[in-house]
């Protein structure tokens, strides 16, 4: 591999390539099937709302803390910086360590499969069905190897230079942009109904679980303990289609005027989410009684609404625009994650090689290492169960780098602050104070998923202990 002597990364990314990074990042296929187990949690339309609205307003919290944190760090590797400023190497390795075994492989593998599957709604032959090997015990199907195809297309593009992926991220974004905006307004202007608006909101906030039973919709009241299991449930999925916000992050070396630029591409882009998200449950509430939401085919929700939209051919319509979604989400995962194996192998934590650069200035070996691992995980089956595990460290990862704003202004007054916490102390507090919530409510309600996630995490700390041995002159904040 021909190697740039300069190592360094060529800042090429504007504002707009920044914003675009983030929206793109957080758009892949959730707001068009999380619907559907939200409502089967609490029911009624006003609580639907509220999770995304409560997911939103979380997210612009986080958003705009890490800002401070950006402007005070802007070098490639963003969060796992930040942490290993505010505390240690061992802390931000855990990070670094989750974010290749699960994080950012498994949900790059997730996306890559929705790709495929909403591939085969075009071209039937791309269907999960379609086995191509069975070797008794491992099963590729043809999803799996055009979501593998996919995956190592992007890859390649963004081995061959920054701006060949941030062409891709802008083009894509702006498309799934304006297409949502389109989805939501035609919704709204053709599809929507007053009678079904008027009786999805005629028992908003009456908490329910919602079940089917032979056929027979069953409904429980939920008050208590009870009520907030059903949150936790509800915020999981509503959070995590408006997660991979903190990509951006992890290019700061290749962003123009980072110090500003983050801090503002991190606002704007999950803005420009939040409204969209809203306004797309809300299209959905005007087209679809609350029945059909909570039971949508597969939980295809977006699907529903555009048959209702637009007839026979709404399905394709959907599965086009989902296509775009998740193929541009992906590019924006892809082009990042490799950023954080980069710093991790400066530091002596990764493989040597991921913290080399190649002749047009990327981390290349590091892309193809992600690569790798990524397909792997698609030919598993099980990328949507890895994810799940992690959700609990996702969360305390979140809160650890945003308490680092408080130990860095204790820790680090000196430092230059071009971009202050947004509210602070207050804001950053409630995000710390509502995310130990929900991860303390996870770990009461879906201790399957927690509990070996917490594994995962805590899998690192031999790790670290073994790539300390191996290479003993770990970096030391």
């Amino acid at each position: 591999m021909e190697i740039n002597q300069t190592k360094s990364f060529k800042p090429s990314l504007g504002l707009l390539d920044a914003t675009m990074i983030v929206a793109g990042s957080m758009i892949g296929s959730g707001i068009f099937i999380v619907t559907a187990e939200i409502a089967r949690s609490v029911g009624g339309a006003g609580w639907i709302t509220a999770m995304w609205v409560l997911a939103g307003f979380v997210t612009l919290i986080a958003a705009m803390s890490y800002g401070e944190l950006s402007g005070m760090f802007p070098k490639a590797g963003g969060q796992y910086v930040y942490l290993r400023e505010a505390y240690n190497p061992f802390i931000a390795f855990l990070f670094g360590w989750t974010q290749f075994g699960v994080i950012q492989t498994g949900t790059i593998a997730a996306v890559a499969v929705a790709f495929a599957k909403f591939t085969a709604y075009l071209i039937p032959g791309f269907s999960e069905k379609n086995i191509l090997l069975d070797a008794g015990i491992v099963q590729i199907s043809a999803a799996q190897i055009v979501a593998i195809v996919s995956i190592i297309l992007l890859t390649f593009i963004n081995t061959r230079g920054v701006h060949h992926g941030k062409l891709i991220q802008t083009v894509f974004t702006l498309a799934k942009l304006l297409s949502l905006f389109g989805l939501i307004i035609f919704g709204l202007l053709f599809g929507a109904k007053s009678e079904i608006w008027q009786a999805n909101w005629q028992h908003a906030w009456d908490a329910a679980a919602v079940s089917s039973q032979n056929g027979t919709v069953v409904t429980a009241a939920l008050s208590g303990l009870a009520l907030f299991g059903a949150i936790a449930v509800s915020m999981k999925g509503s959070l995590f289609s408006s997660d991979a916000w903190n990509n951006v992050t992890f290019i700061a070396g290749e962003i123009k005027n980072p110090s500003k630029n983050i801090g503002r591409s991190l606002f704007l882009g999950t803005l420009i989410v939040t409204i969209i998200y809203v306004s797309c449950n809300l299209m959905y509430l005007a087209v679809l009684p609350l029945n059909e939401i909570a039971f949508a085919a597969n939980d295809r929700v977006g699907v529903a609404a555009a048959a209702k939209i637009f007839g026979s051919s709404g399905a394709k319509i959907i599965a086009v625009m989902i296509m775009i979604s998740t193929f541009g989400c992906n590019n924006g995962l892809i082009l990042s994650g490799a950023r954080i194996y980069y710093t991790m192998a400066e530091d002596k934590l990764f493989f040597k090689k991921a913290g080399e650069l190649n002749k047009h200035s990327v981390p290349a070996y590091g892309l193809w290492i992600q690569c790798a691992w990524a397909s792997m995980l698609c030919l598993t089956g099980r990328y949507n169960d890895l994810l799940a595990l992690v959700i609990f460290g996702v969360l305390i990862f979140y809160v650890l780098t945003i308490l680092g704003i408080f130990i860095l202004r204790k820790k680090r007054p000196e430092i230059e602050r071009p971009y202050k916490a947004f509210g602070y102390p207050v804001l950053p507090m409630i995000y710390i104070i509502a995310a130990l919530s929900l991860a303390a409510l996870l770990l009461v309600f879906e201790t399957n998923y927690t509990l070996p996630g917490l594994g995962i995490i805590l899998l690192g700390i031999p790790l670290f202990y073994l790539t300390k041995i191996t290479r003993p002159d770990t970096t030391k904040s």
